[in-house]
């Protein structure tokens, strides 16, 4: 007779059975086209306290489970000023999913609440800087973050909408202020529909953001409030309506940035114009059926 799974072991395995094809292979696809694990990498899995952390830890560890090539795995959780409450749960999640986590201390909300412009903005950089320094003290090359494709969509439209610029969000990259470390996204394939579909099959309850810049939103009922992150998601939701396949269209336009149509670009921190290849026979804008008219 058979005996009952606990908790843990049927949050594990539906990771890879019954959310196989939209977590479990989306998530190994990310890993093996971007090459974002290597044998004998020591990597900080970064977790918040959010569904995207959380699901990406457990990723992590039935990776490590069943690789050929071994690598080793510390799960970091900074604590940048939760409320108790939000520790405790933090912690408890951790627990019931056997995560073990190693938790250390900031002040980075209280220093951000003093800050008017770009809170949000200035918190990310201070966390980030926060977890590499925590992550290389512990011996580890790599961090990794629980952004996925559903962010890289999101963030691609927000530089263009709000930052006058097409720029996404790569699924890795190296530290300029740790030499060493490198950033790497292994959720970058995986839809956050599926991470939510987890989370609600597991019957799990996980952190928002739980600072005082998220009030907003959350007392604003429709899940928007002045999040510009928020508004691309409802904006897509009602192009999806219309075009279902309108974020791989967005996700696929990344992979393939055709360079020789566009009059500007920035290539590692120098702006290029197109006038710098411009010339007979060297034009970059392809005139034709593939290109653009002069009209």
């Amino acid at each position: 007779m058979s005996r009952d799974l606990t908790f843990q072991e049927t949050a594990e395995r539906s990771l890879i059975k019954t959310y196989r094809k939209t977590l479990w292979n989306p998530f190994i696809a990310a890993v093996k086209r971007y090459e974002l694990v290597l044998p004998q990498d020591r990597i900080a899995v970064c977790i918040s306290g959010g569904k995207d952390s959380m699901v990406l830890a457990k990723l992590m560890q039935e990776l490590q489970r069943h690789t050929d090539h071994p690598f080793h795995l510390e799960f970091l959780v900074m604590d940048p000023g939760y409320a108790p409450a939000n520790r405790a749960l933090i912690e408890e999640n951790a627990a019931r999913l056997g995560i073990p986590i190693t938790v250390f201390q900031s002040d980075i909300f209280d220093i951000t609440a003093q800050v008017e412009k770009n809170p949000c903005y200035l918190c990310a950089r201070m966390r980030r800087g926060s977890l590499y320094a925590k992550a290389q003290e512990m011996g580890c090359n790599k961090i990794a973050l629980g952004h996925h494709f559903s962010d890289v969509v999101e963030t691609t439209l927000l530089g263009l909408f709000y930052g006058a610029q097409l720029q996404a969000m790569p699924p890795k990259l190296h530290s300029k202020n740790f030499p060493g470390m490198e950033l790497i996204r292994p959720l970058y394939c995986v839809h956050e529909d599926a991470i939510i579909a987890w989370k609600t099959y597991n019957h799990l309850r996980f952190l928002q953001c739980a600072c005082r810049f998220t009030e907003a939103r959350d007392a604003s009922g429709d899940g928007v409030g002045e999040s510009k992150r928020q508004e691309m998601k409802l904006l897509l939701r009602r192009l999806k309506q219309d075009n279902p396949n309108i974020e791989k269209s967005i996700f696929r336009a990344i992979h393939g940035v055709q360079l020789d149509t566009f009059p500007g670009f920035k290539y590692r921190g120098r702006v290029h114009s197109f006038l710098e290849a411009y010339g007979p026979g060297q034009d970059l804008i392809v005139d034709g059926p593939a290109g653009e008219s002069e009209g």
